[in-house]
């Protein structure tokens, strides 16, 4: 990975953008799976998000894409608890595959 990438899926922007949706996405879990909501969160915590977690993140992040930049003649306004770009879910994305994960 070039030096550049790796500050890019690194560099505070980066983990600011990571840390607010994983919070999002947290706790949407925590509302329909406490006890998975639990063990991401505490991976989250020591910094190591298991496979399973890692993939039910990006795939949230992927389905939760809600500034698509279309107008509405272009396609349909998503609706969310928070707001998600398909940058935000690239990062997230690339953030996930710095990790070692299969995304």
């Amino acid at each position: 990975m070039s030096d550049e990438r790796e500050r890019q899926e690194n560099g505070p922007d980066s983990r600011g953008t990571v840390a607010r949706l994983v919070a999002a996405w947290l706790a949407e879990t925590e509302r329909h799976d406490p006890e998975a909501a639990g063990r991401a969160r505490d991976g989250w915590e020591r910094g190591a998000l298991s496979e399973r977690a890692a993939q039910d993140l990006a795939t949230w992040v992927t389905a939760r894409v809600t500034d698509t930049g279309f107008t509405e003649d272009e396609g349909p306004y998503v609706a969310g608890a928070v707001r998600i770009t398909p940058s935000d879910k690239d990062t997230v994305h690339a953030w996930l595959r710095a990790r070692g994960h299969a995304v």
